[in-house]
């Protein structure tokens, strides 16, 4: 499972010209599900969007999470997260995990912030979206996966 987040001013997915979700202040998580992901996976690493401290504080550097600074989370499932650009120039997406499946983990991620008290919006899974935003920074990580799921 993958997470890149943005620390976004303010963030709107729009579906055929219809603004369907929004936030404020807060962060965009564009959300990539591969094949053998778990719910455990989804968990951790909404705790981790949660917890992450990317906020500045008073001194201006990072040190408040989302939670802290009472923002929100516009979840977004991307599954061109899981793309493989190893070979040749056009993208393979052989290890993005079935949709159902991945509509459910996507859908895990989500409850779990709105269990750790955070507003959450969410995009359209399967549709086209337009996604706008206005990053603040710029500030873009990409989430580390969790300890179990890590290479040797």
């Amino acid at each position: 499972m993958k997470v890149l987040l943005q620390r976004v001013r303010r963030a709107a997915v729009r579906v055929d010209g219809r603004t369907t979700s929004g936030i404020d202040a807060g962060l965009l998580a564009f959300v990539g599900v591969e094949r053998g992901d778990s719910a455990e996976d989804a968990t951790y690493l909404a705790d981790k969007t949660a917890e992450l401290r990317v906020f500045p504080a008073e001194q201006g550097r990072m040190n408040r999470s989302v939670l802290e600074t009472g923002g929100a989370v516009l979840v977004v499932s991307q599954f061109t997260l899981a793309a493989s650009t190893r070979r040749g120039r056009r993208p393979s997406f052989t290890r993005a995990e079935d949709p159902a499946r991945a509509a459910t983990l996507c859908d895990r991620f989500g409850e779990r912030l709105r269990e750790r008290g955070l507003a959450v919006a969410a995009g359209v899974f399967q549709a086209h979206m337009e996604v706008e935003l206005i990053n603040d920074g710029p500030v873009t990580i990409l989430l580390d996966p969790p300890p179990w799921r890590e290479a040797p």
